[in-house]
């Protein structure tokens, strides 16, 4: 078949070439301001885990945000950020019991190669989730992959990556982190909220709501989070949350991604009650709402999700063209406006519960719609683009450690603008983006 999805990967992976003058950085005095930062307690999901590249692993988590930023706290005074950290030696683990992608070479159904992700072995390595608490003590990087906000205190809370670091099995992620008393706090959390629903196209988990108890609705629950952390007078940091609209891992394959021949398009509108034409045309898809027929063509907008198995669109059961993309590897407009306006919802309890508490704030959403569009970093271009945007690792979702570098330093921009510090910002250029063989 003449179908071929959009070069994915081989277009994505281009080189910009920046010439400017040599960087320079302001570099402050440092001063701690009215924070004390000597114990620092990082709060999240996969993000500031340092989950990358489709796994937790010991450079990943290195390279965090939440590293890099207790990296620089030590220069106002802060101590030992100790994080649950992977076996240098290990693959690390992902959250389907993936291996970690490095870029290299692949071939699909056709015996086309070109260069794109591929999984360093054919499964993570479970000993990743062996507790870890008895032999190290707690933890300053208390973010767990996959965790909602919802989770947070549920206790007994079956996350296998929490399992590794739990203090015992009937505690929670919150508990635990309040136990280490901390004095200063960051908290980045409600992506998975709504992002699980997204990366199963809608058509399982669900979107948290924003009333109800704790552990239950959004609200009550970011609320218990923050008076818990807030109790003993510490203060900190609240980001909010980034769009999928943002994210490469939903904006890589075009709505208009199936490119047909004349002669494909005549032999395929033939056959199906589909009218194709020579050239760019919407992929075919599942959509339970269509009344009677449950399917159609797709429109502009909607998102073709990274994890589509490429060659069953190319070959193997002709997805898109003959045969409808299944609904798990799509998001329509419905579901999409859904994810957005519960992101909405979010943020704006955020940027209230940071007004009210006296708490920095980050604009991660403002932040990440920025790199989208095009963001230049002391004269070097950065942007969402897959692989050599610089910015999102080979999961489309978390970012490389030059990307954590840059988001770092929005959170030490906010810190300093909150409590009158002066944190120096890090070069993000001496950290890497995706790394080509």
């Amino acid at each position: 078949m003449n179908t071929t999805l959009y070069k994915i990967i081989t277009l994505a992976i281009t080189t910009t070439v920046v010439v400017s003058c040599k960087p320079k950085f302001d570099v402050p005095d440092p001063d701690n301001g009215n924070i004390d930062v000597s114990n620092y307690v990082a709060l999240g999901s996969s993000m500031t885990a340092g989950y990358s590249n489709g796994a937790l692993y010991y450079d990943a988590q290195q390279n965090s945000y939440a590293n890099i930023l207790a990296e620089q706290f030590k220069l106002i005074g802060g101590g030992e950020f100790k994080i649950p950290n992977v076996s240098q030696s290990s693959i690390g683990m992902g959250n389907a019991n993936n291996a970690p992608s490095i870029l290299g070479n692949r071939t699909d159904c056709k015996g086309v190669v070109s260069l794109g992700p591929v999984k360093i072995a054919t499964q993570g390595d479970a000993s990743v989730f062996t507790n870890i608490y008895s032999s190290q003590g707690s933890f300053n990087n208390m973010a767990v992959p996959d965790v909602k906000v919802i989770d947070m205190a549920v206790t007994s809370y079956t996350n296998p990556f929490y399992q590794r670091m739990s203090s015992s099995p009937s505690s929670s992620i919150l508990s635990d982190a309040v136990a280490k008393n901390p004095t200063f706090f960051s908290v980045n959390l409600g992506l998975q909220d709504v992002l699980k629903y997204a990366l199963k196209g809608g058509a399982s988990d669900s979107i948290t709501p924003m009333a109800g108890a704790i552990g239950i609705g959004f609200e009550a629950s970011i609320n218990n989070i923050i008076n818990q952390l807030m109790a003993n007078g510490s203060k900190g940091v609240i980001a909010n949350i980034p769009s999928i609209k943002s994210m490469a891992y939903f904006n890589t394959i075009p709505w208009n991604g199936l490119k047909l021949t004349k002669e494909k398009a005549e032999e395929l509108t033939s056959s199906l009650p589909v009218a194709y034409y020579e050239g760019d045309n919407p992929f075919f898809i599942e959509d339970e709402t269509v009344p009677f027929t449950g399917y159609r063509q797709m429109v502009e907008g909607e998102f073709v999700l990274l994890n589509i198995p490429l060659d069953s669109v190319k070959c193997y059961t002709n997805w898109g063209s003959a045969n409808l993309i299944p609904n798990r590897f799509t998001l329509i407009a419905s579901e999409i406006d859904a994810i957005e306006n519960a992101i909405n919802d979010y943020n704006a309890i955020l940027k209230n519960i940071a007004s009210a508490k006296g708490l920095a704030f980050v604009d991660v959403n403002s932040f990440f719609k920025k790199v989208k569009t095009g963001y230049v970093y002391n004269g070097v271009a950065v942007n969402a683009s897959f692989v050599s945007g610089g910015f999102y690792s080979l999961d489309g979702l978390n970012l490389t450690a030059r990307g954590n570098a840059i988001l770092a330093n929005e959170f030490i921009k906010a810190i300093n603008s909150t409590y009158q510090s002066s944190i120096p910002e890090v070069n993000a250029m001496k950290y890497p983006a995706v790394t080509f063989p």
